[in-house]
């Protein structure tokens, strides 16, 4: 189907009369996302489920999209008012308590990444795994379990690998090793900027 079949589609069959070929060419492209009820009506056009369209998804709408759910499907089984819940998702920012948190998690299937992701949380997650690559990992243990509620040996074992192999690059890095040096810099770099994903590989290779 090209983007004008599309566009036709969405505007004869579910009354989305201001839908472009421009606008779907938009889409495929990423320079803009669908809403919640074009996101539905374009996945109803191509025979495939809104999930399919989004891939794996990131944000706290994007998991709800992807699960078929309704905003008032989440505020209700959370207990909060479909206003409070709709500023969380716009904003990109939930502020639930720990009990609406572990519901939440429930009711959209999330993985323990995925909930840390939704409840805005990455960022901190990212500062205290740099802090602990950097300095002493055992004084950011429970820090780290505070906020993610792992196994403590399995934590240990995680934070320790990861300082070792960060320290490893560093070391390599100061000392006289010619025109390597740069390049391990680099890496170095880039295992801090990626601190995150390489936690939680090292956390599934740890459970698996």
């Amino acid at each position: 189907m090209g983007p004008e079949h599309v566009a036709y589609g969405m505007r004869a069959s579910y009354g989305l009369p201001y839908v472009t070929p421009d606008l779907v060419l938009a889409w495929e492209r990423g320079t803009t996302t669908p809403n919640g009820p074009e996101l539905t009506a374009l996945a109803s056009v191509l025979w495939c489920s809104p999930g399919e369209l989004i891939g794996a998804p990131r944000t706290l709408r994007e998991h709800r999209v992807s699960r078929g759910l309704a905003q008032e499907d989440i505020a209700r089984a959370v207990g909060l008012e479909l206003l409070a819940y709709q500023r969380m998702e716009e904003a990109d920012e939930w502020r639930g308590n720990e009990r609406q948190s572990v519901v939440l998690a429930d009711t959209l299937e999330l993985s323990l990444r995925d909930f840390v992701t939704v409840t805005g949380r990455d960022d901190k997650l990212a500062e205290l795994l740099r802090s602990a690559v950097t300095t002493r990992w055992q004084a950011y243990v429970r820090p780290v379990g505070k906020m993610i509620p792992l196994d403590r040996r399995l934590l240990e074992d995680v934070l320790q690998e990861m300082h070792t192999e960060y320290q490893g690059q560093m070391v390599v890095t100061l000392s006289w090793s010619g025109g390597s040096a740069a390049a391990d810099a680099d890496a170095g770099r880039d295992f801090l900027d990626r601190i995150v994903d390489h936690f939680w590989a090292m956390v599934q290779r740890a459970t698996y």
